[in-house]
């Protein structure tokens, strides 16, 4: 038995859009670099990554959360791997049914899933620690956010790279493409533009706050 208190089983907006902005996956805990900069050349690969990312953290926070009581501490770690591993290996026989091409493209990426550190640290920093409903909900917003940070990347590397955006044409044979946007160069140059972007966001949205509250003092 874990011998954790059970915590609070409240399910707010917060919790859902807790990964969306406050702690975004790549924009704020700058995790799963690896994907990130390696497969949002287009931005289909970048939905696909995205959507099966989510997929397993889906499934494995609501399994760990459910037997979150009979795990014992000193092998929850290794429980939370091969929990992990299982639902990577059936997104990965899943991508490779439906479509090989697309399968070929993402490569060793989808097997990387499994130690894709917001996988395992939801596990281990939520859904062990919640009831199942309020851990999937967590892993939904988390998810959504991944692939909505995967998908700003791939739309504009794809975009400026091969003047399309999901394989459909947007500016006519007279466009030059941005060759270096899809390759992995391109990768650092446009997180980095977000990067910059999101933290201006955020700074912008906090400075009215901290305007008001000096207000009230005075």
């Amino acid at each position: 038995m874990t011998g954790r208190r059970p915590a609070d089983p409240t399910i707010t907006w917060s919790t859902f859009s807790e990964g969306l902005w406050q702690n975004n996956p790549v924009f704020v805990m700058l995790l799963g670099m690896c994907p990130v900069l390696a497969v949002t050349n287009s931005a289909i690969n970048a939905l696909a990554m995205g959507l099966a990312t989510t997929f397993v953290l889906l499934a494995s926070g609501a399994l760990v959360s459910l037997i979150r009581n009979l795990v014992p501490r000193q092998v929850r770690i290794a429980t939370y791997i091969i929990i992990i591993a299982t639902f990577v290996t059936m997104v990965d026989y899943a991508i490779q049914a439906i479509s090989l091409e697309l399968y070929n493209a993402l490569g060793a990426f989808i097997q990387l899933i499994v130690v894709n550190c917001i996988i395992l640290g939801r596990a281990e920093a939520f859904a062990s620690r919640h009831r199942p409903l309020k851990a999937v909900t967590n892993a939904l917003g988390m998810g959504a956010g991944f692939t909505f940070a995967l998908l700003c990347l791939g739309s504009v590397r794809e975009i400026l790279g091969a003047g399309s955006l999901f394989g459909v044409d947007l500016f006519g044979p007279r466009y030059e493409p941005w060759v270096v946007m899809i390759l992995p160069p391109g990768g650092f140059i446009v997180l980095g533009a977000w990067l910059l972007l999101f933290e201006w966001l955020k700074q912008r949205h906090r400075v009215p706050g901290k305007a008001a509250t000096a207000q009230e003092r005075t």
